[in-house]
């Protein structure tokens, strides 16, 4: 189970089983504005957001976008891996 980008509706997700967690956003140029993520209530406290999180941070990385994060679960995410901070733009 990988992170995949679904740009036709503007998101990433990981499909699980139980459900799919998610991170949407929105486009600014070859910026992407992170601005929600979710897991599913039956699946939380798993260690899934962190997942999702990192595979959505791989996949940027790989793209050569940058990430403007705006989802609280996400600033948090970044802070505690400082690797990523290249791909982070305010």
């Amino acid at each position: 189970m990988d992170v995949v980008e679904r740009p036709e509706q503007n998101r990433f997700e990981l499909a699980l089983d139980g459900g799919t967690a998610f991170v949407a956003y929105q486009r600014d140029g070859s910026r992407l504005v992170l601005v929600h993520t979710e897991v599913p209530d039956a699946l939380s406290g798993q260690g899934l957001g962190s997942r999702l999180a990192k595979g959505v941070f791989e996949l940027i990385r790989a793209s050569g976008r940058k990430a403007v994060l705006r989802c609280p679960f996400l600033e948090a995410w970044a802070a505690k891996h400082p690797g990523y901070a290249d791909i982070v733009d305010s």
